[in-house]
């Protein structure tokens, strides 16, 4: 008798999975296997597709005919074992709900993930609905409950995010590897200062600041920033002093406050002109 286990979470374990020139198989060549194609493409992972062709989306023969170099494709049907040999990972997308579960058992059996397209339960892992910029992934997952509740997530997540932050990580990249360069190693002390001072930099330049940054200006604040133990802002590294009516503080708040002063400037004007005359 298979012992029982209280759940903890009930959830799954997201993770970036690495699937660069690993080879994937994906059954079927409708929309939903289109949809795939895309998920692994942007992974850079290599596909053998299985698909007769009268079977075959429009968007998957686009896909097929722009990365000849990624796809391989195979005008028939899944025949057996032998199609996974050398396989990382599979995927199904067919409307036959028993050839899926019949894919999935000899996936198994040969101890390679696979996941079945609308079959929560044969999976052992899901695709979400995900959001990207550049180097900038964000997956939402219903853990197979409510695939449209996710898409609805993706829209929210979208609308919250200014479309600068992909290209706000690249920099930050470029910056972490000209730091490992000039301070190589793994581990140990110079490894947790140097993770320490790239979150400092993080936390102290916003994302436009972020933007800003280019081969000089990176070599800049690893002269002025890293080699001296602190975290200088933009201005700072720049030489410019703060502006207030710089994109932080808007040019109406610097009129008020220029309108604030005068006020105030005038008011002790008059009152020292009337204490002079009581005097």
């Amino acid at each position: 008798m298979a012992e029982s286990r209280s759940s903890v979470g009930g959830g799954s374990l997201l993770v970036a999975w690495q699937l660069k020139d690993k080879n994937v198989l994906i059954v079927g060549g409708g929309e939903v296997a289109s949809q795939r194609i895309e998920s692994v493409l942007t992974g850079d992972g290599l596909i053998t597709l299985l698909a007769p062709s009268k079977g075959v989306h429009t968007r998957t023969k686009h896909l097929i005919d722009t990365y000849p170099d990624r796809i391989t494709y195979y005008d028939r049907r899944f025949s057996g074992p032998a199609e996974l040999h050398k396989m990382d990972m599979v995927l199904t997308a067919l409307d036959d709900v028993n050839r899926s579960r019949e894919i999935c058992e000899l996936c198994r059996k040969a101890k390679i993930p696979v996941n079945a397209a609308d079959i929560p339960d044969l999976c052992d892992f899901y695709f979400g609905a995900q959001v990207r910029d550049g180097p900038l992934q964000i997956m939402i997952s219903t853990n197979g409950n409510g695939p449209r509740m996710a898409a609805l997530m993706k829209k929210k997540i979208e609308g919250a995010l200014s479309g600068k932050e992909g290209g706000a990580i690249e920099k930050v990249g470029e910056l972490r590897a000209q730091l490992k360069e000039r301070a190589p190693g793994v581990g140990g002390p110079l490894g947790r200062k140097r993770m320490k001072w790239m979150s400092e930099v993080c936390n102290t330049w916003d994302i436009d600041e972020l933007t800003h940054l280019d081969h000089d200006t990176i070599a800049k604040l690893l002269d002025e920033g890293w080699e001296k133990n602190t975290v200088p802002t933009l201005d700072q590294l720049l030489g410019r002093s703060k502006q207030i009516c710089s994109p932080r503080y808007p040019a109406f708040l610097s009129s008020q406050w220029l309108l604030a002063t005068s006020s105030f400037a005038l008011g002790a004007a008059c009152t020292v002109l009337v204490l002079s005359r009581r005097k």
